[in-house]
């Protein structure tokens, strides 16, 4: 259907405007159509009963297949090098189908300890019901993975760089451990996208993201993705989503494939004002630290730089006075939003340990550095002097 294979010879950033088009244009449209439909006639029944056999392609029904969702996929999958990639509802939904394709009764999942907080959460509470194990280590050493992994370990999962923290996983280390002990690896891809990291190059077997941030790019839709690197998986995977049904909608999928087009220039505009908002920040009096890859004094700054096209503009910091500092911020920023999720053309911030981490434990969550300090910065794509100066304003309203 899309002009899958000649798109992935361009550069990156060619690819982003012209994987997941058609191949062959129906009326000579430019943009993909939006198929709103949630059926498809056959022209016969026996055209009917080889596409449900699989011995012919074509499509059937929109929770198995659309033209304009395999367009979405398509793209992101060029995007990734993967062998193919599955549209869901929502970052979750795609989490959740990893999840359920992989893993059975007993398995045992080690994970970043860092993640989302709905990934730890979900795994720590509704997986445990059905006596799924997890265990969260910090996978920036890879001594802890392979301490974490047991027989019965079915997956790892790892999120790097990661969420609110800003720690880097060596990829092709992880895939490495995983693979000696004949479990995949899953990454999840949100924070760096796949303009600026694709760990299936480097090892890793599945990559999840969240289209709602980067890929997408503009606060205005959801969605999830779920990359394979090998036919065997894709087919595994596939069949729970569409057993599962969390799957996109057509007018979704549109939204966001129109969001990926212009997915070089956010990135290339949004990192470089990180750069420049982080050595900012770390000279500021009312800062205590700054986490931010593209710091020479970050931890696995030698990694990023190895596995990574770029930095990216997410960053984290520490302001004084603690959890009191980090409001009296937030509540002071006037061009700044402050609101969760992230990857839009416009600078967010918010609060972690009391917003997108508050249903981890506490001591979890210290344990793995969302510490009450930490306030969380999604850099957008306005001038850099504006939002220099916000922010300025905001942190001198912390008291002395």
């Amino acid at each position: 259907m899309s002009a899958g294979k000649k798109s992935r010879s361009l550069k990156k950033a060619t690819q982003v405007i012209h994987s997941g088009q058609f191949g062959e244009p129906i009326f000579g449209e430019v943009s993909v159509p939006i198929f709103q439909s949630s059926t498809f006639a056959f022209p016969s029944a026996e055209v009917g009963a080889a596409r449900f056999g699989g011995h012919e392609p074509g499509y059937i029904y929109t929770r198995l297949s659309n033209p304009t969702i395999q367009a979405l996929e398509d793209s992101v999958s060029t995007l990734e090098k993967g062998f193919g990639a599955m549209a869901t509802a929502t970052g979750m939904a795609a989490i959740n189908t990893v999840f359920l394709a992989l893993l059975g009764q007993n398995s045992h999942v080690v994970s970043t300890d860092c993640v989302y907080g709905a990934t730890r959460v979900v795994l720590e509470t509704e997986y445990a019901r059905f006596g799924v194990r997890s265990t969260f280590v910090d996978t920036t050493d890879p001594g802890n993975i392979e301490r974490a992994i047991d027989p019965s370990t079915k997956l790892l999962f790892i999120e790097t760089p990661t969420n609110p923290t800003m720690k880097i996983t060596d990829i092709r280390e992880a895939a490495a451990i995983a693979h000696r002990h004949s479990i995949p690896l899953v990454v999840d891809n949100t924070f760096a996208s796949p303009y600026l990291q694709r760990p299936l190059e480097l090892g890793a077997d599945v990559v999840v993201h969240s289209l709602t941030k980067f890929l997408n790019g503009h606060s205005d839709v959801v969605g999830g993705m779920v990359v394979t690197a090998t036919e065997e998986l894709f087919k595994r995977v596939r069949r729970t989503l569409n057993y599962f049904g969390g799957t996109m909608d057509p007018h979704q999928a549109w939204l966001i494939l129109r969001g990926v087009k212009t997915l070089a220039l956010r990135l290339e505009k949004a990192q470089e004002n990180a750069m420049r908002l982080a050595e900012f920040l770390a000279q500021h009096p009312k800062v205590s630290w700054v986490t931010y890859p593209g710091l020479p004094d970050h931890p696995q700054f030698d990694i990023a730089r190895k596995q990574m096209d770029g930095f990216g503009s997410m960053l984290c910091f520490g302001v004084r006075k603690g959890l009191g500092g980090g409001v009296t911020v937030m509540n002071s920023v006037r061009l700044i939003t402050l609101a969760v999720s992230l990857g839009g053309v416009e600078t967010l911030i918010e609060h972690p340990a009391s917003m997108t981490h508050t249903s981890v434990p506490r001591m979890e969550r210290e344990e793995a550095g969302i510490v009450d300090e930490l306030v969380r910065l999604s850099v957008g794509c306005e001038d850099f002097e504006d939002l220099k100066e916000d922010l300025d304003q905001a942190l001198n309203r912390i008291p002395d």
